[in-house]
């Protein structure tokens, strides 16, 4: 097999400019010539690897660089499907990379700068950087001073028991003294065992409507809970509480879409029973019961007649003995007495007279059968004494 066509100009000049951009099937088929043979001449001309040619890095790349190591599956789920990271493909022969353009990663850098340590990043290590990142910068190396990292020391759990026998400081002032956030404290209570807790805050303080924006802005920039806590002067916990009590999750991307571009309370989601019960708002709530029992009365199968069991003049045969049509148009309604137990104090709802409830009635009965046994037994027995011959 001979050799192919000698390169032009022009054809040197798009493999120079489209290396690293379009894909190697690409090149070939618009310059007429294999694959091998580009590769060769890629080789001969110095150009590189394929994915250190474009404007681009390897998602892994852009991992290390950030001081975060490899990918990992909470980088995957946490930036690419819940934050919506700007990562594409290049097939390079029959390997399928991730890869992210360096203009699209500051633009989504910028939404989401409290998620990338900056003082982990070397200066323009992914090139020309954006005027913001520089004061970024400060601000996480001032965080990393503030805050320890590191593995709790002996000395630091003398300390935090001193200062919880005290019984004087919140998690908030904890974390000032101690230099570690909020979680950090509670988790270290928790693996030590210890009895004593921090002060709570008072609860009645209200949020103010400017407060409560200012949280919905740190929300939509995503804004970690530590970093709310040192801008509201309000314990961490304070926040998730009250980020909890109005969307019913602490999860800051589902409270993020939730907002979207609206204010605090924007797509506010209606809450379950069983939230809302978790959190007492209808625990003992019998009257908000009422009202949805009147709501619901003909899905309930309760018709016209929903306070029967609650009535005086019901029967369950004749129906309404005061010859009313229905509750609601009702001027007869008697409430049912209660009624106390002389045994146990029990309450006993009941149309006729009684003076002892079900469960103390079963007890009488199974007491006087038990009676009934022991004596016919006793009797039985002296029957047969007197008649041995029996």
């Amino acid at each position: 097999m001979g050799a192919g066509p000698n390169w032009t100009k022009e054809e040197y000049d798009y493999l120079m400019d489209n290396w690293g951009k379009r894909s190697l099937g690409c090149i070939a088929k618009h310059l007429n010539r294999s694959d091998n043979s580009i590769k060769i001449k890629v080789f001969k001309l110095g150009l590189g690897a394929f994915l250190d040619a474009g404007e681009y890095i390897t998602l892994n790349q852009l991992s290390i660089a950030l001081g975060r190591g490899t990918v990992s599956d909470y980088m995957l789920t946490s930036w690419v499907e819940n934050r919506g990271f700007p990562i594409k493909y290049k097939i390079v022969d029959t390997c399928k990379f991730r890869i992210v353009y360096l203009t699209d990663f500051w633009k989504w850098a910028e939404k989401n700068r409290t998620f990338i340590d900056f003082s982990k990043v070397e200066k323009n290590m992914l090139g020309e950087e954006p005027p913001w990142v520089k004061e970024q910068r400060k601000a996480d190396q001032l965080k990393a001073i503030q805050y320890k990292k590191s593995p709790w020391t002996p000395k630091e759990d003398v300390e935090l028991k001193r200062l919880l026998k005290k019984y004087c400081y919140s998690y908030l002032e904890l974390s000032k003294e101690l230099g570690r956030t909020s979680g950090a404290i509670q988790r270290r209570i928790c693996d030590l065992g210890l009895k004593e807790r921090p002060i709570k805050p008072d609860n009645h303080i209200k949020w103010e409507s400017g407060e409560l924006e200012q949280l919905a802005a740190l929300i939509k920039n995503g804004v970690s809970y530590a970093l709310m806590a040192e801008k509201l002067g309000k314990s961490d916990k304070a926040i998730r509480g009250r980020v909890y009590a109005s969307y019913k999750t602490e999860n800051l991307d589902s409270v993020m879409k939730m907002i979207g571009t609206g204010s605090w309370g924007d797509g506010k989601p209606v809450p379950l029973v069983r939230q809302d019960f978790r959190k007492g708002a209808v625990k003992n709530d019998l009257s908000r019961l009422t009202r949805l029992l009147l709501m619901h009365r003909n899905q309930l199968c309760f018709d016209g007649y929903w306070q029967k069991d609650m009535c005086t003049h019901w029967d369950e045969v004749k129906g309404c003995t005061a010859g009313e049509s229905d509750c609601d148009s009702c001027a007869s309604f008697q409430r049912i007495k209660e009624q106390y137990c002389r045994r146990c104090g029990a309450t006993i709802i009941s149309r006729t007279e009684k003076h002892i409830c079900d469960r103390c009635a079963e007890m009488r009965k199974k007491q006087a059968q038990r009676k009934f046994a022991v004596l016919h037994s006793r009797g039985a027995g002296f029957e047969q004494e007197e008649n041995p011959a029996c």
